[in-house]
């Protein structure tokens, strides 16, 4: 039905950088909101970042600037830039999706979720 697959996580220093993608395929309405959402073990999903299909973005506020979300809409493919990289960045991330829906801000509700790829940052 809905297919998202995340790639791109792995082990790195503090300071360094990541590139996530997840593969979005196509979906059931021309409209939709596509997310990343991060987990740390014992903790709540937080919400990164999130794009429309009208091209509107948001970033978290409390990342500071580091990480940036885009869109290849030809490739459909979502990604997440992480740069600068802390410790406490080390979670597991999720791209999420919510078709037809209009995302106003960063958040952790959506309908389809991928199956999540590891980002650990060493210090």
């Amino acid at each position: 039905q809905v297919q998202l697959v995340e790639s791109g996580g792995g082990s790195v220093q503090a300071g360094g950088s990541l590139r996530l993608s997840c593969s979005v395929g196509t979906y059931f309405y021309s409209s939709y909101c596509l997310g990343w959402v991060r987990q740390a073990p014992g903790k709540e999903r937080e919400g990164v970042a999130m794009i429309n299909s009208d091209g509107t973005s948001r970033n978290a506020d409390s990342l500071e600037g580091r990480f940036t979300i885009s869109e290849d809409v030809t490739k459909h493919t979502l990604y997440l830039q992480m740069n600068s990289l802390k410790p406490e960045d080390t979670a597991m991330y999720y791209c999420a999706s919510s078709p037809g829906r209009y995302c106003p801000d960063v958040g952790t509700e959506f309908r389809y979720w991928g199956q999540g790829t590891q980002v650990t940052v060493a210090s």
